[in-house]
């Protein structure tokens, strides 16, 4: 059952130089090099930014938040879900060659997968706070939460990228699949829109158990909104049963799969 974290012990320093390989190796012999990781997602807020802070200004503000400013806190997190789940399932295919040349703990790829995108993270939180402060909203002791909500999205989407990885590996069409959910996570999740303001209860309620969300406005809570999480119970017990649910399921299927992936890759 615990095999993932054995395979984690003494490999912390190899992990994070495997991180950083991986990072460089998408955009190895371009001009900004890694840099250009930050180049997408940044060109992605320009677009939303012009469209509602100059373009569509009939948008108006969400709870007295600028609609540009209440979105960009769930930008920054869905950003590196969206990148974990694509990337994730994908990682033990991508590099197959530590699986099938080489005695190397496997668990280890998705680990390096992900922190490699946690970097790109990081610098965007950063960013997002720069503008944050120029827009008026500087960071308070609310923005503390921010230490509890990131490890516990890495951690999320790393248990869910061990059930991801290895089916991946297993069928393409699993791979496709999780490529073709994308863009219905995007808008079910409230990137940009709240979802604490549908009118409908029952709505309202299901909202609470997509986990993505808890990220979303767990990031608002932090920047903009100045709320503690535990103001909201609900919806963190529900996260922690489903983060249990994900690791249990992660760890359940990592076993399951990890003897057989040489025969298929």
């Amino acid at each position: 059952m615990f095999s993932i974290f054995q395979e984690h012990r003494h490999n912390a320093k190899q992990i994070i130089m495997l991180a950083r390989t991986e990072l460089k190796k998408d955009y190895k012999g371009s001009f900004l090099g890694a840099g250009w990781a930050l180049v997408k997602p940044l060109f992605t807020l320009f677009i939303y930014w012009f469209a509602f802070d100059v373009g569509l200004r009939a948008g108006g503000d969400i709870d007295g938040i600028p609609r540009f400013t209440f979105m960009l806190p769930g930008f920054i997190p869905w950003f590196f879900i969206s990148d974990s789940i694509l990337f994730g399932s994908q990682s033990i295919r991508k590099n197959r060659q530590f699986v099938v040349k080489m005695h190397f703990p496997v668990s280890n790829i998705m680990t390096f997968t992900l922190l490699a995108k946690f970097y790109v993270h990081l610098a965007l939180t950063a960013l997002m706070i720069i503008f944050l402060c120029f827009s008026g909203y500087i960071p308070t002791v609310y923005a503390l939460q921010f230490f509890y909500y990131c490890p516990l999205m890495f951690l999320f989407f790393l248990a869910l990228s061990w059930s991801t990885a290895p089916m991946s590996a297993f069928s393409r069409d699993f791979e496709n699949l999780v490529k073709s959910i994308m863009t219905g996570l995007f808008w079910l999740s409230g990137v940009v829109w709240d979802t604490y303001a549908l009118d409908v209860p029952w709505l309202r309620h299901l909202m609470l158990l997509n986990p993505i969300n808890y990220f979303v406005n767990g990031y608002r809570k932090a920047f903009v909104s100045h709320q503690w999480f535990w103001q909201y119970p609900t919806e963190t017990l529900i996260f922690f049963v489903e983060l249990i649910v994900i690791m249990l399921l992660g760890i359940y299927n990592y076993n399951r799969l990890r003897k057989k992936l040489p025969d298929v890759l």
